[in-house]
């Protein structure tokens, strides 16, 4: 596949305010006549959704990690192939709210499972494909939890299973996200996400002009 839109991912920890800052970004790129597509994972495919579902709430404590780790991959196979590879191929940019890093931060950093299984799993099963800029929203995890555990109460929703896990397994996750920015700068951008909201948008815009100008 040789891509005509940009595909840009946004990763961080729970309540970073990723959803936020990709509608912020959608409108700005649509204004600057670009077509636009925000997706999710997971969630981005009816089969994902269902997915989604078994990930996200209760309804999931059970699996084990490696487990957990392979359907966040399958629901990713549907999403790259049903919805993102087509939307890149004709012209579109995509902006995903969470991809591989996250797997590699959430699954591995977070519950052990090795990064090589999962950088070679998705090899395999993805062709390596990846963005060509991850936006990282860092967050300290106390506040982040705070943050999203207030906005599951107000929207009354139960897909609250990552937030229920201890501060260690976020501070774990943290790193890993910081990590891969340090060793990858050309590919990723960290943004300070305690700031205010416009402030947020305004370093993400000004990285992603830059992206389309290169």
């Amino acid at each position: 596949m040789v891509p005509k839109g940009k595909f840009i991912a946004f990763c961080g920890g729970e309540g970073a305010g990723k959803s936020t800052q990709i509608e912020l970004l959608a409108a700005h790129l649509r204004r600057r006549g670009r077509d636009v597509l925000t997706t999710r994972e997971p969630g981005g495919t009816p089969e994902g959704q269902q997915l989604r579902r078994l990930l996200l709430t209760p309804d999931g404590d059970g699996w084990e990690p490696m487990a957990e780790t392979l359907l966040m991959v399958a629901d990713r196979v549907q999403h790259l192939r049903r919805v993102i590879a087509p939307a890149l191929e004709a012209g579109t940019d995509v902006l995903c709210d969470r991809y591989a890093l996250s797997t590699l931060s959430y699954q591995g950093a977070g519950k052990g499972v090795a990064a090589s299984f999962i950088r070679e799993l998705h090899r395999q099963a993805c062709d390596d494909f990846w963005p060509d800029l991850t936006i990282v929203l860092d967050i300290p995890p106390a506040v982040g939890l705070a943050r999203s555990k207030r906005r599951l109460s107000k929207e009354k929703s139960d897909e609250d299973r990552f937030e229920r896990l201890g501060l260690d397994f976020h501070d774990r996750v943290r790193t890993a996200f910081l990590d891969h920015v340090r060793k990858n700068p050309e590919t990723s951008f960290l943004v300070d996400a305690t700031q205010d909201i416009s402030a947020i948008h305004d370093a993400i815009r000004g990285r992603v002009d830059a992206l389309f100008e290169a």
